[in-house]
């Protein structure tokens, strides 16, 4: 049975770890591949009346077929804002609309974007790994100083820093796992 100490310092290492595989899984979310997938559009803030709001909280998206998103405006009048939104946004989609709904075609990835992506992709997983190693040194400083208290035994102390190790090492692999698969997702023609 674990410390109460180190029980502690796990499940808050844990919590942190995986909000950033969830994080991780949001933002692959957002790049880009050569398949329509509503989640694109999760960062467009369109100005609605004054009021910076959430693309999704103004429209239904939906995809009808593979290369296409359609977005229909609960309020037709907002058409106009989302079509500027999607404009200014860095997706580099031009917005077609018929007064009704968007369309947005997604373009075939060129095998230079291909890369520029994947590259993009390693990047923000590299960014995840870092905030992992953060995250096992602060969990490491608290069971340091916990010994150093008298609060634990220094085999309590050992046990627990391997077993921070033992997590770290397994949620390392598991942001290997979603910056693999949003790779092999950019790579697929």
């Amino acid at each position: 049975m674990d410390h109460p100490v180190l029980k502690k310092v796990y499940d808050d290492l844990k919590d942190k770890m995986d909000k950033a595989v969830s994080s991780l899984k949001d933002e692959m979310g957002t790049i880009r591949t050569g398949r329509a997938n509503p989640a694109l559009l999760d960062r467009i803030r369109v100005d609605y009346f004054g009021t910076p709001t959430d693309l999704r909280q103004m429209a239904s998206i939906t995809v009808p077929d593979p290369r296409t998103l359609a977005i229909q405006p609960w309020d037709k009048t907002a058409l106009k804002e989302i079509e500027k939104a999607i404009l200014k946004s860095d997706l580099g989609l031009n917005p077609n609309n018929d007064g009704k709904l968007i369309r947005l075609t997604i373009p075939e990835l060129t095998q230079e974007r291909r890369s520029d992506l994947v590259k993009q992709v390693k990047k923000k997983g590299e960014e995840k790994k870092i905030h992992m190693r953060n995250f096992r040194r602060e969990a490491n400083e608290v069971i340091k100083k916990e010994q150093k208290d008298g609060r634990l035994t220094e085999d309590d102390s050992k046990h627990g820093l391997d077993h921070v190790q033992k997590m770290t090492d397994e949620y390392i692999v598991k942001l290997d796992q979603v910056v693999k698969h949003k790779e092999d997702d950019v790579m697929q023609v």
